[in-house]
This record gives structure tokens, sequence and C-alpha cells, in this order.
């Protein structure tokens, strides 16, 4: 496994060389417990982790809480956790690259407060690349608290025949992956 930093990528391939066809993003986090209204204790906050595809530089497609899965069904979201509670990922989302529709050149990775929260109140946020024999092979962790309401993790793109990981780890002011894809376009 791999701590991955802003900046830096990783080629998805298995220890062999072969490239891999299928990968879990996995997210997970905790609020705090002094989130929301000063003396209203814990409320839990909505994160939600989605997928956008994009193909020249273009929206394609996507899959998060309301739409579960791209047409071409290589991206699929496996549920959404309103609350963050509990160990361990709390949203994922699985990729079959050998499925992905051949235009598309990017898959970002978000999380965005579906309520408008700041991410502030996010603690101990990260996402992980998980192989198909259930190896973590990469993760990414949010170290600093971010402002903003949603957060451009990591993306997998391609790279001639491969796919690489790539962490990002922006601050983002959108709830919803729809509601400006193009404030997305600089990461893609």
């Amino acid at each position: 496994m791999i701590e991955l930093t802003e900046g830096q990528e990783l080629t998805l391939t298995a220890a062999d060389g072969t490239p891999l066809t299928k990968v879990q993003m996995a997210l997970g986090w905790d609020h705090s417990p002094t989130a929301g209204f000063i003396g209203s204790g814990a409320a839990p906050i909505d994160l939600d982790a989605s997928a956008v595809q994009f193909a020249g530089g273009q929206f394609f497609d996507l899959a998060f809480f309301n739409h579960l899965a791209t047409r071409d069904g290589s991206v699929v979201h496996l549920g959404d956790n309103t609350t963050g509670k509990g160990e361990g990922d709390d949203e994922a989302i699985t990729v079959d690259l050998s499925r992905v529709y051949p235009k598309v050149e990017t898959i970002l990775f978000l999380v965005s407060s579906y309520q408008g929260h700041s991410l502030e109140f996010i603690h101990n946020a990260y996402c992980r690349l998980v192989g198909e024999d259930g190896a973590e092979l990469a993760r990414f962790t949010l170290t600093l608290g971010v402002r903003e309401t949603g957060l451009v993790m990591a993306k997998l793109f391609r790279d001639g025949p491969h796919w690489k990981l790539g962490a990002i780890g922006s601050g983002i002011a959108l709830k919803t992956p729809t509601d400006s894809l193009e404030a997305l376009l600089p990461f893609v």
C-alpha cells in the first residue's frame, strides 16, 4: 500500500505488471462532535461520494447517490451513508476499467456535503483504492480542514494503455456533482 500525497500518481498494475481491470474507490470520514449550531450537539453530516466521467474534456456521465451507475455500468455507487458513523469505509464506488467507454479519459472522485456544511467539520477523511483481491493499493488522507463544501479527492485517468490514480485533495464549492460541472474541468 502506498500513502499518496497531493499531486502524486500511481500506475494501476498488479504486482506482476499486468493492468488492473477492476478497482474500488472507498471513502471514509468522521464528523466533528461540535459540528452544527452552537449547543446543538453532534448532528450527523451527510457526505456523498461521487464519480464523474469526462471524455474529450467534457462531462460524459456520473455515478452518485441519486444516479447509482453510469450508463455503461462500468462505474457503480454502492449506496448512500448519510451519517459517516461507524468504523471503516462509509461509501464505495466500483470501477470496471475494462468496461469504461473508450472515449472516457478521466474519472474524478468527489466528496461533497449534501446539506452544504463546510468540510472543516470533517475529520479523518480518506479515499483508498482497493484492487480486485481486496488489497489496498493506495490511500490518500486529507490532513487539513477544508472550508469548501466539496473536495476533489482523486482521479483515475488514462495514460496510453494503462490507467493511473492521481491524488488531488482540493476543496471545491458544491453540494452535488451536478452543481457546477464547469468547476470540475480544471481537475480533468
